[in-house]
């Protein structure tokens, strides 16, 4: 979604129209396009609505991230995970799709979180808040591998985020930005690793 066109695609409440055209704004035009002005032209606001919402680039800058950590909610459907029973299986197929759903059909949004993870590097104030908004996806993984039988939950949900993480990464605006790998490829490669995690075959797993 390009900035220009945020204000015609988003049906929510203004707040939400203006973090939508944030991340837009942050996808085409990097941090330094960001600024209050540049967010009510490209939502066609009347000029000082976006100060009225957020009056500090901080707040225009949190409200991007609170905005963008629901997007991606609704994106890789994490509240749609298995309930950590232990006896349901690693939901590979889920997680292949939703990885699969973010780079095939969200590139912008991508773009966008990592241009917010690297300005909460530089800024403190704003790192504290990132990481709060990513705990919501860090703690049902945790919990389903545990569930699954793994020893160190914690430890292995750090793998495995940092394998999405790269791989997103990679196909997203790195070296293998040409190369999507389809649902198959993924689910495969989530298959090696949990089985390394886990020992033998991951719950789930296709067998032979």
């Amino acid at each position: 979604m390009t900035a220009t066109a945020a204000h015609r695609t988003t049906g929510g409440s203004r707040s939400e129209l203006i973090a939508d055209t944030a991340l837009a704004l942050l996808a085409e035009r990097g941090m330094r396009g960001l600024t209050h002005r540049a967010v009510d032209e490209a939502a066609g606001l009347p000029q000082g609505s976006t100060s009225n919402q957020a009056r500090t680039r901080l707040a225009l800058l949190q409200a991007a991230v609170r905005r963008l950590a629901e997007r991606e909610a609704a994106v890789l459907a994490v509240d749609e995970l298995p309930p950590a029973t232990g006896d349901r299986p690693a939901p590979l197929d889920a997680m292949a799709l939703a990885v699969h759903r973010y780079l095939a059909g969200h590139h912008a949004l991508l773009v966008a979180r990592y241009e917010l993870a690297l300005e909460a590097g530089r800024r403190p104030e704003l790192r504290e808040f990132y990481d709060r908004t990513g705990a919501r996806f860090r703690e049902p993984l945790t919990a389903m591998l545990a569930a699954a039988g793994s020893t160190e939950p914690e430890r292995h949900a750090l793998s495995l985020v940092s394998w999405c993480e790269g791989l997103m990464l990679a196909c997203a605006i790195g070296s293998y930005h040409r190369s999507v790998p389809g649902e198959e490829e993924l689910r495969r490669g989530l298959e090696e690793l949990l089985r390394g995690m886990l020992g033998g075959d991951p719950p789930g797993a296709a067998r032979p």
